[in-house]
């Protein structure tokens, strides 16, 4: 039978269900990968499970989130997270090693394999020819116990790329004109598969930032070939061993098709608040910009710094731009420093920033009072910045070093002298990154605990009658930025869940959290795409443990339904998305037995404010239907119900 790559590498990795439309399959899960955002608490789950060691072929626990060290906690999360992966057998990936995805890409990806990370842009592996999926912290600890990772079957796009980019336009205009195409919810249920001739004129790092971007149209996996190039980066990682060879079949069937003439790009931006809010960079020409910043998991690969440098050399940065740069990983930032680039951006009047996420998170860099800051990132939700009333454009290296050079945005295609980016000479940098214990027994080895990391909570059970006053009602397109927001104040506290729930929605309502208390929790009504963004799952537990039950929206994406699903609280999709136009702030909502329509997947539920009632469904399989009624995923798993 003829497969595409994805097919191929999920029929391999499947050990339960049938790859059929529609249905629930589990992987088996070959890598996974946390950052510190997510991997204490991981780990806290992970270790619940009193197992000695990671089960998985790879584990990389990475540092790269909240390397700002304000307080004691980011440090004593890290020293934690350290001791955990030498106890448990997990690579360690310190600060200063870089971002897990860079990183990750350089030292550990393999084609064919399944990767599974609790980052939402941990995609960014498809372009190895790896089946990279992000998930929250606590379907990755179940990957490491051996347990598989389970989701509906996502139907398999081809995007099929001709022809070849003009000089100055890149692989982020390639993921921009996709965006623009299909919006942030168009690839939910997706893996995007990318073929054609274009595909072999672009390398590994513009895979990358395809694949890394495909986190924002809600796709559930992007995926390139294992081909030549794939095989020479590997090789120049000093891995050829690793590589083997994976395309796809001449007659391969596809859920759907898309075709892109890369010959016909030009520069593009996404303008605020959204990735998909995009238009020509000329069209753009009276964008005065305050900042630049170039950097982040989508463009900060040698590639792409070497091509900001043919750019800046003999040029300054406008003296009204702030302007910083960040490589991706201890290895790029060595060879910048080796062949030159280095003193190219310092020339330029750029300030170096460390080898990690930094300002794409918020932490650092925020731009002026209404500045317009415009970054190489994959995000520009608003106050994401740290600034909340900044504009954030998203675009290019190219783009966003010629924009730093004329003060304004830019569009780089009138850049007049050949770009010039020599050959890499690879000079690897494994220095930061420790390796486990050998030992077969480590239970003598100690995890070592600050006192911020505090106990998970205990989730219970739901009762029969689930009632609960609205507690807040939401737009469309709300992230998980606006349900926990990230920045140097709250990431610290992740590790704390009673702390980090106090500033849940914070930025929508800073009430929020005293009501939902005050109240004894309740329900969140939400519009399309309800939680789309990060993976993070305290966007998912600090509202179970606020006492959120359930969350009605017209949609929900993948990863925040999973999430929510796995700390106990219920999505539930209007029947009649009119009925969402009904519903008010304070209203006293009630689903009488519940747990009898839990089993058939539908609820009525009355306004007891109104005396109104109207119908909800779920498409939970009965498996998650379980998760549910044990009143989380953990409780399931320590059950031995599953």
């Amino acid at each position: 039978m003829a497969d595409s790559v994805a097919i191929k590498i999920l029929k391999k990795h499947i050990v339960r269900g049938e790859p059929l439309k529609g249905t629930e399959i589990g992987l088996c899960i070959d890598q996974t990968l946390t950052q510190d955002a997510t991997g204490t608490l991981a780990y806290l789950q992970f270790e619940a499970m009193n197992l000695p060691r990671v089960r998985t072929k790879l584990s990389v626990s990475y540092v790269d989130h909240n390397t700002l060290q304000e307080g004691f906690e980011n440090f004593d999360d890290h020293v934690f997270l350290q001791t955990f992966a030498k106890k448990y057998g997990i690579f360690f990936s310190k600060p200063g090693s870089g971002i897990c995805h860079q990183v990750h890409l350089e030292r550990f990806g393999v084609p064919g394999a399944t990767l599974l990370g609790s980052d939402s842009h941990t995609p960014t592996g498809g372009a190895l020819g790896m089946l990279a999926i992000g998930a929250g912290g606590l379907d990755v600890a179940l990957a490491m116990a051996g347990e598989p990772f389970y989701l509906t079957m996502p139907d398999i796009i081809k995007v099929e790329f001709k022809g070849r980019l003009r000089p100055y336009v890149s692989a982020k205009d390639i993921i921009l004109e996709l965006l623009a195409r299909l919006t942030v919810k168009g690839g939910v249920g997706k893996i995007f598969e990318y073929t054609g001739e274009g595909v072999k004129t672009l390398s590994v790092p513009e895979r990358a930032t395809i694949a890394n971007m495909g986190a924002e149209l809600g796709a559930t996996a992007s995926i390139f070939p294992s081909d030549k190039l794939t095989k020479e980066f590997l090789k120049w990682q000093g891995r050829p061993q690793h590589w083997k060879e994976i395309t796809a079949d001449k007659d391969a069937k596809y859920d759907g098709e898309l075709g892109l003439e890369l010959s016909k790009l030009v520069p593009l931006a996404a303008r605020p608040h959204s990735p998909d809010n995009v238009a020509r960079v000329k069209d753009l020409k009276e964008v005065k910009v305050d900042q630049v910043l170039i950097g982040s998991c989508t463009n900060s690969s040698y590639k792409d710094l070497m091509t900001v440098a043919s750019i800046l050399k003999g040029r300054k940065a406008h003296p009204e731009v702030s302007f910083a740069i960040a490589p991706g990983s201890a290895q790029v930032m060595k060879m910048l420093a080796g062949n030159g680039a280095l003193d190219i951006f310092l020339k330029a009047g750029a300030r170096i920033l460390e080898t990690a996420c930094g300002p794409c998170i918020g932490m650092g860099q925020a731009p002026s009072s209404a500045g317009v800051s415009v970054r190489t990132f994959n995000r520009n939700f608003k106050g994401r910045t740290g600034t909340p009333d900044a504009s954030m454009y998203l675009a290019s290296p190219e783009t966003a070093a010629w924009s730093a050079v004329k003060g304004y945005l830019s569009d780089p295609m009138e850049i007049k002298e050949k770009l010039k980016i020599p050959r890499a000479v690879p000079d690897l940098e494994d220095s930061l990154i420790i390796a486990p214990s050998r030992e077969k027994d480590s239970s003598c080895l100690e995890v070592k605990r600050g006192p911020n990391i505090k106990p998970l909570p205990v989730m219970n059970p739901p009762e029969e009658t689930l009632a609960g006053e609205v507690l807040l009602k939401v737009k469309d397109n709300i992230t998980t930025d606006d349900i926990m927001p990230a920045g140097a104040k709250i990431l610290p506290l992740r590790s704390n869940i009673p702390a980090i729930s106090e500033y849940v929605y914070c930025k929508l309502d800073k009430e929020f959290p005293r009501r939902a208390k005050e109240k004894n929790g309740g329900i969140i009504v939400g519009g399309i795409n309800y939680g789309q963004g990060s993976s993070r799952e305290h966007a998912a537990l600090a509202p179970r443990y606020l006492g959120v039950k359930a969350v009605i929206a017209k949609s929900f994406a993948r990863i925040h339904a999973a999430n929510l699903i796995n700390f106990g609280i219920i999505p539930l999709v209007f029947d009649k998305e009119s009925d969402y136009e009904v519903l008010n702030p304070g209203d006293l909502l009630e689903i009488k037995e519940f747990k009898e329509q839990l089993k058939k997947g539908s609820f009525l539920v009355t306004n007891k404010t109104s005396g109104a009632a109207f119908k909800v469904k779920t498409g939970l399989n009965e498996r998650q239907k379980k998760i549910i009624l044990a009143g989380s995923l953990l409780a399931l798993t320590g059950s031995g119900k599953r």
